[in-house]
């Protein structure tokens, strides 16, 4: 398909045509663009399609600022003025709490944006490959050249490097694997990162050092087929506070090998405050059962939110807690659940999916008791040892599913609800937990999401006996698709 007008924005960073009355949604275009398209998937109504050719380039494109757009997943929306992002992310958020949850009466705020939109995140995980994944040169394209990168993705040159055979032309970076990110769709691939705006520069100096030292000490990369080589993950966790944290992902033990790596990291990136390496023998890279070996530090890093001027809350963060990845963000969007819970002082609040008691610890001056339930037991650990770190006294935290926690038994000991907090993971709440909700009538509800679809599939069903009074869109991650949403729900009287 030639020469067709990009009309309008679609759903999680696709754009939107019509032509001949079939709506096609398209990858890889801007809102004002008018592009050649293959077609991968052709429905009656509806298709879907790539961009192969831009025509003409919306007014609205700026020139993406890092070298890896249009391949890296990460930042896909570079091309796309900020203001336009968090418009398109209001207007989704709205859309799908519209048609999805049936939500027709309630106030829809404006979207909070982020103020940095660069370095935000707190959390990154680089992983290492003996398989480089590289792209060809873009093709010239017409227009005004604003955002051409974003087609690389259409051209990629997927090229295998032969750990052994390979000779790099320029030594020493390259040529033996990459240290990077994973390609979308292709799980055997990364992209070789050299620089990433993610987060502040000590991610590039740390990823770099290491990727440097391994290339020159003739260190193997992971092979994810084979199950073969070393050196398999980075995870790097930088607080505001400034403790930095450092998990280095091995295949097997090799002990010289590792305690020269270690070392050298540390004597080349002095800020690193805690220092682990865990052996991970498995062919998933997921670290939840395995136990990281602390090599320098402490073990764990500390984390800071402010809720007011006046107050300020720590968390311990350890290898494998869960934590808000964007610290500024979090603030604001705890700081709109607390002002949807309106808290007198008086009330028990229930934190469901509490993690490691962020949310109930972030509210807890201003509520009578907080209970948080979570089925991660290692989380939950967390959440009581957040509370003393903070001399939260009245808080209690239990481990298991809350359809069976939740009891009459478990009500009488503890007292019922007067607010509920849910903040569950992309994929929402289980229907049966939306039951729950509704038989434990809570006067109020604010239930804060990742997923705005599966946010208003769940609003659809709590609206039975609840109205939904106010939602608040947050933008959490700049430059992606991606929408935080905070909705307050109050009990029909």
């Amino acid at each position: 398909m030639q020469g067709i007008a990009v009309s309008d924005y679609a759903a999680e960073g696709k754009a939107l045509a019509k032509v001949d009355g079939k709506v096609i949604f398209i990858s890889g275009a801007v809102p004002g663009d008018t592009v050649n398209l293959f077609l991968t998937k052709n429905k009656k109504d509806w298709a879907e399609a790539r961009v192969t050719a831009v025509k003409e380039f919306s007014s609205d494109r700026v020139e993406p600022f890092c070298q890896h757009f249009g391949v890296c997943g990460g930042c896909k929306w570079q091309m796309l003025p900020y203001r336009k992002q968090i418009e398109y992310k209001q207007q989704e958020a709205e859309q799908n709490l519209r048609r999805i949850g049936k939500v027709t009466d309630a106030t829809f705020l404006p979207i909070v944006g982020a103020d940095e939109t660069k370095h935000y995140r707190n959390k990154l995980e680089f992983t290492f490959s003996n398989k480089e994944f590289t792209v060809a040169p873009p093709a010239p394209q017409g227009g005004n050249g604003a955002g051409s990168d974003s087609l690389q993705a259409n051209i990629i040159n997927e090229e295998k490097k032969d750990t052994t055979n390979f000779q790099d032309p320029n030594p020493p970076l390259g040529g033996r694997g990459a240290l990077g990110f994973h390609v979308p769709r292709i799980f055997d691939k990364v992209i070789d990162i050299h620089q990433c705006y993610l987060m502040d520069d000590v991610n590039n100096r740390i990823r770099n050092t290491v990727r440097t030292f391994a290339l020159e000490n003739g260190f193997s990369f992971y092979d994810i087929r084979q199950h073969t080589g070393w050196l398999r993950n980075i995870i790097i966790r930088y607080c505001s506070t400034g403790e930095l944290m450092v998990n280095i992902c091995i295949n097997h033990e090799a002990e010289s090998d590792r305690v020269a790596l270690l070392n050298h990291l540390l004597e080349q990136v002095p800020q690193i405050t805690t220092l682990l390496y865990t052996i991970n023998p498995k062919w998933n890279d997921s670290i939840y059962d395995l136990e990281p070996q602390v090599y320098f530090g402490k073990g764990y890093v500390i984390e800071k939110l402010k809720a007011a001027k006046d107050e300020v809350y720590e968390f311990i963060i350890s290898p494998k807690s869960f934590f808000q990845t964007n610290t500024g963000q979090a603030e604001k969007l705890y700081g709109i659940a607390k002002d949807f819970a309106a808290l007198t002082g008086n009330e028990v609040v229930y934190d469901l999916y509490c993690g490691t008691g962020s949310i109930g610890i972030f509210m807890s001056k201003h509520a009578k008791k907080i209970i948080g339930v979570e089925v991660i037991e290692q989380a939950i650990d967390d959440a009581k040892k957040n509370a003393a770190l903070n001399n939260v006294t009245h808080a209690s935290f239990f481990a298991g599913d809350v359809i069976k926690i939740c009891t009459d038994d478990f009500f009488a000991e503890h007292g019922k609800p007067d607010v509920v907090i849910t903040d569950p993971p992309r994929a929402g709440m289980h229907e049966k937990l939306v039951r729950k909700l509704l038989e434990m009538e809570a006067p109020k509800i604010v239930y804060v999401s990742c997923n705005t679809a599966t946010q208003a599939r769940d609003l659809l069903l709590l609206q039975e006996k609840y109205k939904v009074d106010k939602v608040q869109p947050v933008d959490m991650f700049p430059h992606t698709h991606h929408i935080e949403s905070v909705a307050l729900l109050t009990l029909h009287k």
